[in-house]
C-alpha cells in the first residue's frame, strides 16, 4: 500500500477541514509548497493536492501553489478539485501532473470522465466522496442519491487508474476510517482504491492494510501534520 499525505488548498494555504466544512477549517502550513517539500524529504512516494476553492468554484483557483508544487517536487502527484472539462484536464497534465482526479464530473458527465481515461491511460483517477453511503458532489456541498459502489461499477471498464474513496463524516474527525465501506468499494470493482478520510493512528492504518480487501493506498493528512505518526513509521507499516 501507498501512503499519500495530503495538502488541502485553500485560499493559497495547506489547510484541514473537519468533515469538508469550508467554515470550519486549521491552517497548518501558509506556504503548501514548503509543506510539500517537507513530506518530500521524509520520502513519501506520492503527494495528494485537493484545490478545495477549486472544488466549489468547479474551476482551478489555487493554481499557482499546485504549479509550484510540481516543480519543486520530483515525486508523483494527483490533483482533485475544480477540474471538470478536458481542456482543464489536458492543461494539469501537461503542467507534468501525474494524475488528475475527477469528482463532480463523474457524476454530471460520466462519459468526460471515460473519454479522459481512454485518451490519457494511467493519468485518470474517479474520487468518490460518500457521506453515509451516498456520494456528495461539488466540494461535499450537495448530496445525492447515488450509493458510491454504483457510481464505482460504472467505470469498471473504462481504464480509470485508481478510485479515491472518501468517507466524508470521518474526514478531519480523526475517529479512524470506515474500514467496512472501504472494503465493500473495494470488493465490487477491480479498479485500484485509495483510502480517504479517518486515519489517525499507525493503528488504523494497519486496520486499512487488513480490512479484507486489496487496497492501493491511504491518504493521511491531520494525522501526519498533528505528528501522530511520522510518514517513516506510516512506511513501515504499510509495507510490514
Amino acid at each position: 500500500m501507498i501512503l499519500y499525505p495530503a495538502i488541502d488548498l485553500k485560499d493559497g494555504k495547506a489547510v484541514r477541514l473537519l468533515r469538508g466544512d469550508m467554515n470550519n477549517s486549521t491552517v497548518f502550513n501558509d506556504s503548501p509548497v514548503e509543506q510539500a517539500m517537507s513530506f518530500v524529504s521524509q520520502r513519501c512516494q506520492w503527494l495528494h493536492l485537493v484545490d478545495l476553492n477549486g472544488a466549489f468554484s468547479g474551476k482551478p483557483v489555487n493554481e499557482e501553489a499546485v504549479e509550484e508544487i510540481i516543480k519543486r517536487c520530483n515525486i508523483p502527484i494527483q490533483l482533485g478539485g475544480g477540474i471538470r472539462n478536458i481542456e482543464t484536464i489536458e492543461m494539469w497534465l501537461s503542467k507534468g501532473l501525474e494524475r488528475v482526479i475527477l469528482g463532480t464530473v463523474a457524476v454530471e458527465n460520466p462519459s468526460l470522465v471515460k473519454l479522459a481515461a481512454s485518451k490519457y491511460p494511467d493519468k485518470i483517477a474517479v474520487g468518490i466522496d460518500a457521506r453515509e453511503g451516498r456520494v456528495a458532489t461539488d466540494g461535499w456541498a450537495k448530496d445525492t442519491d447515488i450509493w458510491a459502489t454504483e457510481l464505482a461499477k460504472k467505470f469498471e471498464n473504462d481504464g480509470v487508474s485508481a478510485i479515491i474513496y472518501t468517507d466524508i463524516n470521518r474526514d478531519g474527525a480523526m475517529t479512524g476510517p470506515n474500514l467496512s465501506a472501504t472494503a465493500e468499494m473495494a470488493n465490487a470493482v477491480s479498479i485500484p482504491i485509495i483510502a480517504s478520510g479517518g486515519v489517525s493512528s499507525l493503528n488504523d492504518l494497519k486496520a486499512l492494510k487488513e480490512c479484507g480487501a486489496q487496497l492501493n493506498g491511504a491518504i493521511s493528512g491531520r494525522a501526519l501534520y498533528d505528528q501522530k505518526f511520522t510518514i517513516q513509521q506510516a512506511l513501515e507499516a504499510l509495507d510490514a
